[in-house]
């Protein structure tokens, strides 16, 4: 399989299936916002998400993938501390501010920054019309975050703390995405990077989000908040391998601006599921978020 995936890369049906996966990937992670969002602390869920990816992943890295080498372990090592704080951000940031207002704040800052750092890394460049579509996009998501924080009832303060975590978690959106996907495309075998990204990334959060259900004065029934981290840890596999993967196979920069349709996905989501409100601009603005995709993708 590896050897197939790395064939392919960089021809017509390698950058097929790194659209197919960078979509998939956005479904994924607007689930995976969703459940970080959703009745439970967003510590606790973290930290229960990243307990079952330790689980999952475990048998994969240590048996069914070759090892790393000591160039792919630096780049673990490296991405344990970038996603790390990545984690961070986005815990406090849900802590303070509504799903539908933080998602697309973390979601809008990071196109334009991971576009212009693929220029730079990877040699990637955007036609003009390429950019309008970044820019509908970046734009729709950002004019989305405007007009929900416009309806939120929350304190202001903890609105704009809530919105600064997430500004922050926008760059280190574009951060991560540029270095895993410098990473998967120096390491050996790609299977090997995913497999053991999700095991050691995820071994922070669990020590953390246990010292927080201690200490906490009503503490949270164990049993559902383990079943929304399993599903949440399968949601990771999908959502953060498929566009890592995409990277590996087409360029880092259309794959950022199609994952980033995961706005349009929250917000459906945000209306079905979490009952929060959704107008007729709100849904023109998604529209624009997916004309922006599109325009990028067939852009180029």
């Amino acid at each position: 399989m590896s050897e197939w995936l790395i064939s392919i890369a960089g021809t017509p049906e390698g950058a097929r299936l790194a659209t197919l996966l960078a979509l998939t990937s956005a479904i994924a992670h607007a689930l995976f916002g969703a459940l970080q969002k959703g009745r439970h602390d967003p510590w606790l869920t973290r930290g229960a998400i990243d307990f079952w990816l330790i689980i999952i992943s475990a048998p994969v890295a240590l048996f069914l993938v070759p090892w790393p080498d000591a160039q792919t372990a630096a780049f673990l090592a490296g991405a344990l501390v970038i996603h790390f704080f990545y984690k961070l951000t986005m815990a406090l940031a849900y802590e303070r501010a509504a799903y539908t207002v933080v998602y697309p704040v973390v979601r809008g800052t990071g196109p334009l920054v991971t576009v212009a750092a693929a220029a730079v890394i990877f040699g990637e460049h955007f036609t003009a019309v390429q950019w309008s579509g970044v820019a509908c996009l970046s734009g729709g998501i950002l004019l989305l975050a405007l007009r929900n924080l416009s309806e939120e009832e929350l304190d202001p303060r903890a609105l704009k703390i809530g919105l600064a975590w997430a500004c922050l978690g926008g760059i280190l959106v574009a951060v991560y995405t540029t270095y895993d996907a410098y990473a998967i495309r120096a390491t050996p075998d790609p299977f090997t990077f995913l497999a053991w990204f999700f095991f050691v990334t995820a071994m922070d959060f669990p020590g953390l989000a246990y010292w927080r259900y201690k200490r906490a004065a009503v503490q949270p029934d164990v049993a559902p908040l383990m079943m929304r981290g399993l599903l949440g840890a399968v949601i990771a596999w999908v959502s953060f391998g498929g566009v890592m993967m995409a990277t590996r196979l087409d360029k880092v920069g259309e794959a950022a601006v199609l994952r980033e349709t995961s706005t349009v996905f929250a917000a459906l989501i945000g209306w079905f599921v979490l009952k929060e409100r959704v107008g007729p601009r709100r849904l023109a603005l998604m529209a624009l978020i997916a004309a922006g995709a599109v325009i990028v993708e067939m852009g180029g």
